[in-house]
C-alpha cells in the first residue's frame, strides 16, 4: 500500500499486490490447517475472517493513504484482531512477516521500527504461549524475519529516495537545456536582425537614395532635356534592379552579386563606377599589393563597408571626389575611403544609432569587428573624411 506522501511505482504497486496474497494466503493456511488438524476450527474461521476484513477495509479508506495517524489506527486494529488470530491457532505467528512490511512502510523509520519490536515480541510470545514453553528457536524466527523486513524496507526506501533525487537533477537538467536554446534562440534571432539592419543601410537604403538622386535629376532635366531624363530613369531602373538582386540574395543569407564570380577588385571598381555614374562624384580606386582571394565573410564585409562608406560620401559629405584603396598585405587586408567633402566630427555621431546616416558608422564598425578586425574613422568639419579598415587574413579560407 502507498501513501499519498510518495508517488506509487510500477515496482510498489507490485510489492503491494505481493503483500496482499501472502496475507490471505497465509489466513487461509491458518484456517487449512485448523480444518485438517484436531481441535475446533470455528474460531480460527473467525478470527481469520475478522482479520481477513479489516486489513481489506484499511487500503480502501483515504485516510489511511493521507495521515499517518489514520494508518497507525487501522494498524491497532489490524493488530487486536492478529492477537485473536494468534489467540485460535499459533500458526497466526506467521502472519507476522507482512505485518512487518506494512508497519514500517505506514509509521515512518522510528514510528516502523517500534512497532516491528512489539510484533516481533508479541508473536515470540504467542509461540511460547502455545508451546507452554520459551525457547531460543521461537525467539530466532520472528526476531530474524523482523531483521529481513527492516532491511528490505530500509533499502527500498534508500533506493527511491535516489531515484527521486536522480529524476529531481535530471528534471533541472531538462529545464535549463530549454532555457539554454530559448536563450541561443533569442540570441541568434537578435543576430539576424542585426544582419539584415546591416544589410538593409548598406544595400536598400544606399540603392534606395541612389534612385532618389537619379529621379530628381530626370524631374530638373524635364521637359526640356528628354534625352537626359530618359538617361536618368534608365539608370535609375537599372539600380531599381540591382537592389531588387541584392534583396533577394541578403535575405537568403548568400554572396552579394558583384562578388558572383569576380574577386574583390573588381566588385570594388565596378561599385566606384556604378557610384560615379549614378550621383556624378569621381570616384577612383586603387590597389595595391598583390590581390589574392579571401574568405567570402571578408569580401562581403569590405564591399559593404565600401557600399556605405560611399553611400554616406554621396548623400552628406558634398565631396569633389572620393578615392578607395584595396592593399593587400601580409596577414592582413585594408580598405581605406578617403573624401575631400565637408566633414563631420565623429564624437558627436559616435553615440547616436538610426536616423540619417546614424546607422552606418556602427554598422561598418559591428562588421569589422566580426571579423576580428579593425575599424578606424578620421574626420573633421570641414577637413574630410577617411575610413579604415584592417582584417585579417586566414590562410586557407579562400
Amino acid at each position: 500500500m502507498a501513501t499519498e506522501r510518495s508517488r506509487t511505482t510500477p515496482v510498489a504497486r507490485v510489492l503491494q499486490v505481493c503483500l496482499h496474497l501472502l496475507v490471505a494466503g497465509l489466513l487461509a493456511l491458518a484456517v487449512a490447517r485448523a480444518v485438517v488438524g484436531r481441535g475446533d476450527p470455528l474460531p480460527v474461521a473467525a478470527a481469520a475472517t475478522a482479520m481477513a476484513a479489516v486489513y481489506a477495509v484499511g487500503p480502501r479508506l483515504a485516510a489511511v493513504r493521507r495521515s499517518r495517524r489514520a494508518a497507525a489506527l487501522w494498524l491497532a486494529l489490524l493488530g487486536v484482531t492478529w492477537v485473536g488470530v494468534l489467540i485460535a491457532t499459533q500458526d497466526g505467528v506467521w502472519l507476522a512477516f507482512p505485518l512487518y512490511f506494512l508497519e514500517l512502510h505506514l509509521l515512518g523509520r522510528r514510528g516502523g521500527l517500534t512497532a516491528v519490536g512489539l510484533t516481533a515480541a508479541t508473536a515470540i510470545a504467542a509461540w511460547s504461549w502455545h508451546q507452554h514453553t520459551f525457547s531460543l528457536p521461537a525467539a530466532i524466527g520472528p526476531a530474524l524475519g523482523a531483521a529481513v523486513a527492516t532491511a528490505t524496507v530500509l533499502g527500498y526506501q534508500a533506493l527511491y529516495r535516489e531515484s527521486e533525487e536522480r529524476r529531481r537533477l535530471i528534471d533541472e537538467l531538462t529545464a535549463a537545456r530549454a532555457d539554454a536554446a530559448a536563450a541561443h534562440h533569442t540570441a541568434g534571432v537578435l543576430a539576424e536582425r542585426e544582419r539584415l539592419a546591416r544589410e538593409i543601410h548598406d544595400t536598400l537604403a544606399q540603392s534606395l537614395s541612389s534612385i532618389q538622386l537619379l529621379l530628381r535629376a530626370a524631374q530638373r532635366a524635364l521637359p526640356e532635356r528628354t534625352e537626359a531624363a530618359s538617361g536618368y530613369v534608365e539608370q535609375a531602373r537599372q539600380a531599381a534592379q540591382d537592389n531588387l538582386d541584392e534583396a533577394r540574395r541578403f535575405v537568403r543569407a548568400l554572396t552579394p552579386p558583384a562578388l558572383d564570380g569576380d574577386p574583390l577588385p573588381v566588385a570594388l571598381e565596378r561599385l566606384c563606377a556604378t557610384t560615379a555614374a549614378h550621383s556624378g562624384l569621381p570616384v577612383k580606386l586603387h590597389v595595391s599589393g598583390d590581390p589574392v582571394r579571401l574568405p567570402v565573410p571578408q569580401e562581403v564585409a569590405l564591399l559593404r563597408i565600401a557600399q556605405s562608406a560611399l553611400g554616406n560620401t554621396v548623400r552628406h559629405a558634398h565631396a569633389s571626389h572620393a578615392e578607395v584603396t584595396l592593399s593587400y598585405m601580409e596577414g592582413e587586408v585594408a580598405l581605406d575611403v578617403f573624401d575631400d567633402g565637408a566633414g563631420f566630427d565623429p564624437a558627436a555621431v559616435a553615440g547616436r544609432s538610426g536616423g540619417d546616416g546614424g546607422f552606418g558608422l556602427p554598422s561598418m564598425r559591428a562588421r569589422a569587428r566580426a571579423l576580428g578586425g579593425t575599424f578606424t574613422v578620421e574626420s573633421a568639419p570641414g577637413g574630410g573624411t577617411a575610413l579604415a579598415v584592417q582584417l585579417p587574413v586566414t590562410e586557407g579560407g579562400a
